[in-house]
């Protein structure tokens, strides 16, 4: 049920009571619960926050900076407090306010079912109704066949939860729902006494094994229901495609920056990949035995159950197969059907849509390194073994080079590596690492490890060198079972990725490779980094654009093309709504795949408890089904629109371009913003740049910390910039219409605009306007806040709403809810920035200098978990 509320103009704008009445008023009523806890930290805490919380509301709306609000507090609630006083209060201040945002987060998921209306927007049950009232279930069926969506999690450092505070959600999201108010208070107390942060900085098998929780304790179930669903509406058919719904898996075998990262590390996470697939299965294999309790069933059921555990202690180790598992169960099957009437059969033919999904890896572990890591390592291999490739080699040009490289033929006796050969740890992993990838499908089968990702990828050269280190590693010519995958970044480089693949499928060595791989190429879309590199308006355009020629040239040569999009969570990184996404993509852009990253408090967020991890797979899968099915004139563009749409994005870009180049970019990030702390919080194993050397270069830094430091600052920039400017270009020209009629029409700008407007919606430049006053930085302030309100007010004139996100109220009433919770722990962290801004300034630190700069570490954890997506 939708209500309303009234805009300051008087307009009506729509809300969702459901969020108000189960979230925003059950909020009042457990954080009372909450104040009422016996816990040491939050005694005063409790009855001071909200007159805190009021005293910045009205100090930021009167212009005053967070040391003037924090200063005013303290001499009117606490004049006898010292300075370690203040410091202690403002730190308890902080762990409150981080588990108030978690009750925020428990509400929310309490209620995700009725605030999201689940059952009613089931968009993949309509679907299936409205193809069998369209009688297209044999269209249907063929498309189920070829489809795949996949959502891939990564190890990227944006979860600021560990794994107790994890459990302690879903076991109080439960007690919310069954109003278990004893349990709830029993369950903050533990949640107030538990800590928020590591003591030491995670290992890549440690972030493995936290982002295992969500593979074993949601999408196990969660892909099985909506397997079971399509069999459902059509019997078998959606059972022989192992691949319609999959999940990948990054930690362990994403090296790109991360020397923790190694071959060790891999294989230990593809052995607990294995184990952790078959803990479910053995899970499921004793329910099944509950109920298939039949003469010569049940024995059969007890020797599975006996062979998957001692698959739990020893994966690999064992006699089991995958092959033998499914012969199993169908001969159970076949003898339930005829011998005992099909009882219960439908809970084997569940399991069985699991065993299929999942098999004996449960997720795909991906492998991934720098383009010119992987240079690098050619380059020391070339060196040692000469005699592999032609002796002019360097002289020939780059399409020879190429051929040389592709045309290679595997060494007859296996190359010696070893640390005395090749004293590049980096470079002794990656030519390992191509070794490891054969071992891991020995065990888990091919799909445990298949793809063998390049970033920063330039071009074929790119892709040959990698067919070459293969070769180097011992996988023979007709035997090289792993996807290459181009992962494009840069403007320029997605610009050129139409002419790098026409170029690679012109070489027959590739060409037979794809063959072996059934003519299907992936190729990966950097929206983070394409983003850093050109603003946001620039790099979803080019991003639209070279998916468009890729799926042209590919389709010419009758190779399919498969995208991987690189998404983070906010619009910034390509996040978004990711249904409206999809949704929007046109004909001329091959949709049999989707494939994206999720990551940090997306992954919580999106995938963190069944409901919403049902629905969110849903939509995903239903997004592509749907552009494969029908042709809706909202997803194309004519020429017309097209031409508009590169003229906003050049404008855009040149105007992000200018911003990128002004010489107090960097300098602002690095001196204003809480940037270098990113790396120095204990919540990922990745550095916050690429490369070594105490300069800061813009090319260097990751895109996670670059977009999170804005986020941090409340000025989102990297989700609007440019977007305002060209808007209001075309507005002086007379041509602001073309842009309306663009957002109503087509639905790939419209998404585009709709996700900016939800970056907008997370600012708050009340909370850094001290700043336009600053003596260096006072003007670069005022530049990125003019841009902010130019494009608040151009994104609602054509998209004719009076607020942000009036046509998502749930988005809109739930980012208020998190902005106003957060308020106290922002002033906090400016103002502790502020102490230390001050310290350096003239050149010494003080007593307190070490307490501010933990204070600014701690402060960024609520502030990036009340956001969900902020990086």
């Amino acid at each position: 049920m939708r209500g309303v509320r009234t805009s300051k103009a008087g307009s009506a704008i729509p809300s969702n009571l459901e969020y108000e009445n189960l979230v925003e008023l059950n909020y009042q009523l457990y954080n009372g619960l909450f104040l009422t806890l016996p816990l040491d930290a939050i005694e005063q805490t409790g009855m001071l926050l909200p007159l805190l919380e009021s005293r910045a509301q009205k100090g930021l709306e009167r212009g005053e900076d967070p040391a003037e609000i924090l200063q005013d507090f303290f001499s009117t609630q606490r004049p006898h407090f010292s300075e370690s006083d203040k410091i202690q209060f403002l730190f308890r201040v902080i762990q409150y306010v981080e588990r108030q945002v978690v009750l925020v987060d428990a509400l929310e998921d309490a209620a995700y079912p009725l605030v999201h209306k689940t059952e009613s927007n089931n968009v993949l049950r309509l679907l299936c109704e409205r193809v069998k009232a369209d009688g297209l279930e044999e269209r249907f069926t063929k498309t189920l066949e070829n489809f795949g969506s996949k959502v891939i999690l990564t190890a990227h450092p944006t979860q600021f939860y560990p794994g107790q505070v994890l459990a302690i959600i879903t076991d109080l999201v439960e007690a919310i729902r069954t109003q278990d108010i004893a349990q709830s208070r029993d369950l903050l107390q533990q949640l107030g006494n538990t800590p928020f942060f590591n003591q030491e900085k995670p290992t890549p098998f440690d972030e493995a094994t936290n982002l295992s929780w969500y593979l074993s304790n949601i999408f196990y179930d969660a892909i099985g229901s909506i397997m079971d669903s399509l069999g459902e509406h059509l019997g078998d058919s959606g059972s022989a495609n192992n691949h319609l719904l999959s999940v990948g898996f990054w930690p362990g075998g994403d090296r790109d920056g991360n020397p923790f990262v190694s071959v060790e590390v891999t294989l230990r996470v593809a052995e607990k990949l294995r184990s952790l697939i078959m803990t479910c299965y053995h899970r499921d294999v004793r329910e099944l035995k509950r109920r298939l309790s039949f003469r010569g069933v049940y024995a059969r059921l007890e020797k599975l159950e006996n062979k998957l555990y001692k698959e739990i202690n020893k994966p690999g180790k064992t006699s089991l197969s995958l092959r033998s598992l499914n012969e199993q169960l169908s001969l159970i099957e076949d003898e339930v059907a005829e011998s005992y009437q099909g009882l219960y059969l439908e809970s084997l033919l569940s399991f069985k849509n699991k065993v299929n999904a999942f098999g004996f890896h449960f997720a795909n572990l991906d492998i991934r390194q720098d383009s010119r890591v992987i240079h690098r390592t050619f380059d020391t291999v070339r060196r040692l073994y000469p005699d592999l490739l032609p002796v002019d080699f360097d002289a020939l040009s780059d399409a020879d080079q190429i051929a040389a490289m592709l045309a290679l033929c595997p060494p007859e006796q296996p190359l010696a590596f070893d640390s005395e050969l090749i004293q590049d740890p980096l470079e002794l992993d990656t030519i390992e690492s191509l070794r490891a990838i054969a071992s891991i499908q020995a065990i888990n089968g091919e799909k445990g490890c298949h793809r063998y990702i390049i970033s920063n990828c330039r071009g074929a050269i790119d892709i040959a060198r990698v067919v070459a280190l293969a070769r180097f590693a011992g996988w023979q010519t007709d035997e090289l079972t792993v996807d290459i995958v181009p992962l494009f970044e840069t403007i320029d480089d997605l610009a050129g990725a139409g002419d790098s693949m026409t170029a690679l499928y012109g070489f027959d060595d590739y060409r037979a490779h794809l063959a072996r791989r059934s003519q299907k190429q992936t190729v990966m879309l950097g929206f983070s980094d394409g983003t850093k590199d050109g603003g946001y308006l620039m790099a979803n355009w080019a991003i639209y654009c070279a998916k468009e020629d890729l799926t042209r040239v590919s389709r010419s040569v009758g190779v399919e093309v498969a995208f991987f999009d690189g998404r983070g969570g906010p619009p910034a990184r390509g996040g978004g709504s990711t249904y409206e996404f999809y949704a929007a993509l046109g004909k001329q852009i091959e949709s049999n795949q989707i494939q994206l990253t999720v990551q940090g408090q997306t992954v919580s967020s999106y995938y963190g408890n069944a409901e919403a991890a049902t629905h969110n797979l849903r939509q995903l899968l239903a997004a592509g089904l749907e552009n494969n099915l029908y042709d809706r004139p909202e997803r194309e563009l004519n020429a017309e629109q097209r031409a508009l749409m590169q003229e906003l994005s050049v404008i855009s870009y040149e105007s992000y371009k200018a911003f990128k180049a002004h010489p107090l970019f960097i300098p602002y990030l690095e001196e204003m913003s809480t940037l270098k702390y990113y790396g120095l919080t204990n919540i990922g194993s990745r550095p916050t740049k690429r490369g070594g050397g105490e300069g800061l270069k813009f090319e260097d830094l990751r895109a996670i910390p670059f977009v999170g430091a804005w986020a941090q600052l409340k000025q989102n920039v990297p989700g609007y910039y440019g977007l305002g400017t060209a808007l209001r270009k075309l507005e002086e020209e007379g041509r602001l219409d073309e842009c309306k009629a663009l957002y109503r029409q087509s639905k790939f700008f419209k998404a585009l605009v709709d996700n900016s407007m939800q970056s907008m919606s997370k600012s708050n430049f009340e909370l850094t306007a001290y700043m336009g006053k600053h003596p260096r930085f006072g003007e670069f302030w005022k530049q990125v806040h003019a841009e902010f309100e130019l494009s608040i007010e151009m994104a609602l004139k054509i998209s004719g709403t009076t607020v942000l996100l009036e046509e998502n109220p749930t988005s809109r009433l739930s980012i208020a809810l998190r902005q106003k919770l957060v308020l106290p722990l922002l002033i906090i962290q400016q103002y502790a920035l502020m102490r230390v801004q001050e310290a350096e300034a003239v050149g010494s630190a003080d007593a307190f200098s070490d307490q501010y700069e933990k204070m600014i570490m701690r402060s960024l954890f609520g502030n990036v978990n009340a956001s969900r997506n902020s990086a």
